[in-house]
């Protein structure tokens, strides 16, 4: 079959079971296999607060647990984020479902934080292995509208994010609890790899050559763009800043919500962890305004974390929803523009690898301010960390603010 030729790096002679799908019907399967990858890897969230119970878990397990997911995730994309380039877009994207589908599997059955950690561990294995190939796909599908392929991306990634606990906390309420939330999403996973399984691929833009290929696929030293350093940079410390905010909405913040505001129901904490996602994901799409939208989305991160942070304190839970969704506002004018910026400078040889390597480090802000969250909150008390973490966050995104200001001044 079409995808083992893949695999083996070889021209693919014999297109059995094969389909030749339109430009939509390609784009639509991009787009949702990265979108159901990334709904997968957080319909978790509304369920932490039983499984801290069930599973003696504590602030500092959870975050692991969360955190098992991004360190792989960082890892992976940092040694196969270009093996898309010399197997082939799609084959990239089967193997990431299928690991993704294992993780999925292990998740659902865990009895301990080990195992925990390991289906998380694989489904962030799963979402590197989609994450630069469904970008590249989407930029080779529209050549001439990389800011569409932009979009979309975010949109995927975003979107999925945020729809991820919102699935999660309806799912939990049908009997079976975690098993059937977990098994719903395998059984998704096992219906997309049919179409994307049996259409017609492009061939890969690099096939290395007979005795070259484990060569081609060895781990690289990660690039950074030398015509597009500051875009980059900026790009990427934009990313690590907003999901070091989405990775305490995802992990702690749901616990936290539910003991502050009083809240029981799974399928409305999964609403509220979900709401700046889905606000960020609709941003991307909807909202114009060019490379000014990111001074102006970083400000309003600035000003929300701290108001977050206050309307927790208080118990103020309108005024805590009001911040969460200017947070994901804020995020997503500010992420869109600067990835934009970041990809749009860069060839389409670079193009997996740069958006790969932004991610690496956008990942890495769900892994250790989360990590040294989770750790304060057991040394310090869950007040008064979260308000030094959102200060902190605040001071980043205006410090973000003032230099894409500094850079658009120096251009113009």
């Amino acid at each position: 079959m079409s995808v083992i030729s893949e695999l083996r790096m070889q021209p693919m002679t014999n297109r059995t079971l094969s389909w030749n799908p339109g430009l939509t019907t390609r784009l639509v399967i991009t787009v949702s296999v990265s979108f159901l990858l990334l709904v997968g890897a957080n319909l978790a969230t509304p369920l932490y607060p039983a499984l801290q119970a069930e599973l003696h878990l504590g602030a500092m397990g959870t975050t692991i647990a969360f955190a098992s997911y991004v360190c792989s995730l960082m890892l992976f994309l940092s040694t196969v984020g270009h093996w898309s380039d010399h197997i082939g877009r799609r084959a990239a994207l089967v193997i990431a479902v299928l690991v993704s589908l294992m993780g999925t599997l292990v998740f659902a059955s865990a009895s301990n934080l080990v195992e925990l950690c390991l289906g998380r561990g694989l489904q962030g294995t799963g979402v590197a292995l989609a994450t630069g190939a469904s970008a590249a796909a989407l930029r080779e599908l529209l050549p001439s509208k990389p800011e569409w392929a932009s979009r979309f991306t975010l949109l995927a990634s975003s979107g999925g994010v945020a729809f991820g606990p919102v699935l999660g906390g309806l799912l939990a309420n049908l009997p079976g609890g975690r098993i059937t939330v977990f098994m719903i999403q395998a059984v998704l996973l096992l219906l997309i790899l049919i179409p994307l399984g049996t259409l017609q691929a492009r061939p890969a833009i690099a096939m290395a050559e007979r005795g070259q290929r484990g060569k081609a696929l060895a781990p690289r030293r990660l690039g950074i763009p030398s015509t597009a350093r500051s875009q980059f940079w900026l790009a990427a410390l934009v990313g690590f800043l907003s999901f070091a905010i989405f990775g305490f909405v995802l992990s702690l913040a749901p616990g936290y919500f539910a003991q502050v505001f009083g809240l029981e129901s799974r399928w409305v904490i999964g609403l509220i962890a979900g709401l700046p996602l889905g606000i960020s994901a609709l941003s991307q799409v909807v909202v114009r305004g060019g490379a000014k939208l990111l001074p102006v989305g970083l400000g309003l991160m600035a000003v929300s974390t701290v108001l977050l942070a206050i309307a927790a304190e208080h118990h103020q839970l309108i005024l805590a929803l009001l911040a969460l969704g200017l947070v994901g506002l804020g995020q997503g004018m500010s992420f869109r523009t600067a990835f934009a910026k970041a990809v749009d400078s860069v060839n389409d040889a670079q193009h997996a690898q740069t958006v790969s390597t932004i991610y690496l480090v956008t990942y890495l802000g769900s892994a250790v301010p989360v990590i040294a969250l989770g750790w304060a909150v057991g040394v310090f008390g869950q007040e008064i960390s979260i308000l030094v973490f959102a200060i902190c966050c605040s001071v980043l995104a205006a410090a973000l603010g003032l230099w894409s200001m500094a850079t658009d001044r120096s251009k113009a």
